[in-house]
């Protein structure tokens, strides 16, 4: 099977598939340990995805740590550095006192009017917004830079510039708000898991935990033990993403971030991938010349 193929092919039969659960996500496109939780969904969804949905929803609420020090550069430095070295994904706080964030709100808005495309448009958009704002400290929040995101998201442009500034897009980042409230989300991330029933509550878990606490409450609410789904090969998962970081490809296949380097390096002597220094360790770039 070419490469690339077994992944998309994976992607796309959990998207055919009647689903039993539906996640909830609440985030806050500015909140480090948001940007920590990518890896763990992206397995969860390889994994498991067979079995759930999953709503990205903008909580309106700064995560705890960015409420208690906006407006404070050199804290939320600090603060971003430590969440760096704690998880092992980049967050370069240098962006507080070189290119601070100026207009939180018009990423919302950005994100909410990328949606409109439809959600896996809004979760590409999304990581991009995320890649800039933690690993190249650019203030996203700059009409050009969310042009540029949206560039590289494969978006259409024209569409993404009449949305921006919409009634639309104001309404649907209105209904994730109001939505946080109902379910009482303070900090983020958080998320929370349906299932199909009607009368059951949903399980929340607010804060960024292990992966296997994720997985025991995904069988929980199944009601019953599910093996995961074989992972795509390492090449193969790098051709579908494009852009990875050593910390989510550790997380993927269970290693160690020593060995997660090693095999990228083994990739770049083939001219596969591109490596990418940031702040903490690397970020590879698929050549995509190898298609």
């Amino acid at each position: 099977m070419p490469q690339e193929t077994q992944t998309k092919a994976q992607y796309g039969y959990f998207d055919l598939l009647k689903k039993p659960l539906e996640i909830y996500l609440f985030i806050d496109p500015l909140c480090p340990e948001c940007w920590a939780l990518d890896p763990i969904i992206k397995k969860l969804t390889l994994e498991y995805g067979r079995f759930f949905t999953i709503r990205p929803i903008l909580s309106g609420q700064l995560s705890a740590l960015n409420q208690t020090s906006l407006g404070k550069p050199r804290e939320l430095k600090e603060i971003w550095e430590q969440t760096s070295n704690r998880t092992g994904m980049c967050c370069d706080g240098d962006i507080w006192l070189e290119d601070p964030i100026i207009y939180p709100v018009n990423v919302s808005l950005a994100i909410k009017a990328a949606e409109l495309q439809g959600i896996k448009a809004g979760r590409r958009y999304l990581r991009k917004i995320q890649e800039h704002a933690f690993l190249t400290k650019t203030d996203i929040s700059k009409e050009n830079n969310l042009l540029f995101c949206a560039e590289e998201a494969m978006l259409d442009i024209d569409e993404f510039k009449a949305d921006l500034h919409s009634n639309s897009a104001k309404k649907a980042l209105q209904c994730d708000v109001k939505l946080s409230k109902e379910m009482d989300i303070e900090r983020t991330p958080a998320i929370v898991f349906f299932n199909e029933s009607a009368e059951d509550e949903g399980l929340k878990l607010t804060g960024l935990y292990d992966y296997d606490i994720y997985v025991k409450v995904l069988k929980q609410m199944l009601e019953k033990d599910v093996t995961p789904a074989k992972k795509p090969k390492l090449e193969e998962f790098i051709s579908y993403f494009q852009f990875i970081g050593s910390k989510e490809i550790a997380v993927i296949y269970d290693w160690s971030p020593e060995k997660a380097c090693k095999e990228m390096k083994k990739l770049q002597l083939k001219q596969i991938v591109t490596a990418i220094p940031v702040k903490n360790g690397f970020f590879w770039r698929y050549n995509t010349s190898n298609k």
